[in-house]
């Protein structure tokens, strides 16, 4: 039967990211989008210490807290629902950090190929 609810990129139901720290456009640990969500926060992925000096050389520091946003600061090791654009970025660049596949929304599948996604898949 086909999920009533966000689908993932696998087709099944788009299961958790990650809620310590909450992720999520709208930090409710899911990677679920919607019209606001400019950037399409789609991709569920574990951060490496890589991925994360990647994007700050971009102008996106996903290190530094900024608490007026409840954005705590990643490190490497956390889970965190990414923007399609940037992951595919990386991923360009040799450094696109793993996935799980059953958190990425079936949005990303608009910004990336799946076989990408799957070749950075963590184990379930």
């Amino acid at each position: 039967p086909r999920p009533r609810g966000p689908r993932n990129v696998l087709g099944g139901e788009l299961q958790c990211c990650c809620s310590a720290p909450v992720t999520g456009f709208f930090r409710d640990g899911f990677c679920r989008t919607g019209n606001n969500d400019v950037g399409r926060h789609v991709v569920c992925a574990q951060l490496t210490r890589e991925f994360l000096t990647f994007s700050l050389s971009r102008g996106n520091d996903l290190m530094t807290p900024v608490p007026q946003f409840d954005f705590p600061g990643l490190s490497p090791g956390d889970r965190w629902c990414l923007c399609a654009s940037r992951w595919a970025e990386a991923l360009e660049a040799g450094c696109a950090p793993p996935v799980v596949l059953e958190s990425c929304h079936e949005k990303a599948l608009e910004y990336v190929e799946l076989a990408d996604l799957q070749r950075h898949a963590l184990a379930p």
